[in-house]
């Protein structure tokens, strides 16, 4: 694909999943964040989007078996759901699990010679509280719905009653949720300085930053994957869904 300034962060994502490896790097949000041109957002971090460019040019380049492996433009909504919840999901659930105890524990080692650890433990609590129960919902009720509907629409059948009237609904209020959460990353990315270690950390200081780096990177990619391709596609399958049964 041929990148420019002007296009989106997201476009460049769906085009070039192996850009989202740029991007981390950069600093540059394609997740909640990603309906910005690449300009904006490189203005916003204070890179030049010529040389940005040429980084993905040169990921273009460069074949990325794993960004081959399926393509959730075009795979079923269902088998994009079952990755959602086994591959992001479940990660999401073993890193916060993780990390809260590991955070705890630096806190209390280290705490009184780095504040910033303490402003990010309730931060990093109020997150977890709140992607567990964000979670929670999609799987019990957003996600089923999805498969269901996409069932009915194969069979040209009625989609399923919906309490919430259509499922722009919930799909709004899953992305305001992912909204709350990348500023809460943010903060967290803000008080630890982009996750660098103060001089002398230990190794389970090290550990922590580690884990928050990589919590960090999966939740981004979890949040591209639901609000640019999942959502979309669900509220296009329900408008043709309705536009062919009326």
């Amino acid at each position: 694909m041929r990148v420019d300034g002007n296009i989106t962060v997201k476009d460049i994502v769906r085009g070039m999943p192996a850009s989202a490896q740029i991007f981390e790097k950069l600093g540059i949000d394609f997740c909640c964040g990603g309906a910005r041109s690449l300009q904006d957002a490189c203005q916003d971090v204070g890179i030049r989007v010529d040389q940005v460019v040429q980084k993905l040019e040169g990921v273009a380049r460069t074949p990325n078996p794993e960004s081959q492996a399926a393509d959730w433009n075009t795979a079923t909504l269902s088998s994009l759901v079952s990755h959602i919840v086994e591959r992001h999901h479940a990660t999401c659930r073993q890193q916060l699990e993780w990390i809260g105890p590991l955070l705890a524990k630096v806190v209390k080692v280290h705490g009184a010679n780095h504040p910033e650890l303490g402003q990010v433990q309730p931060i990093f609590a109020k997150l977890s509280e709140e992607l567990s129960m964000h979670m929670m919902k999609e799987e019990h009720v957003l996600f089923p719905f999805i498969t269901n509907m996409e069932d009915a629409a194969s069979r040209k059948a009625n989609i399923p009653d919906m309490p919430f009237g259509t499922v722009q609904q919930p799909v709004k209020m899953m992305m305001l949720e992912h909204d709350e959460a990348g500023a809460e990353l943010k903060e967290i990315r803000k008080l630890t300085n982009a996750f660098e270690l103060p001089p002398g950390a230990c190794g389970s200081y090290r550990n922590l930053y580690d884990s928050l780096r990589e919590f960090e990177q999966d939740l981004h990619q979890h949040i591209y994957l639901e609000n640019y391709v999942l959502f979309p596609r669900t509220i296009a399958l329900e408008e043709t869904a309705e536009q062919a049964l009326s």
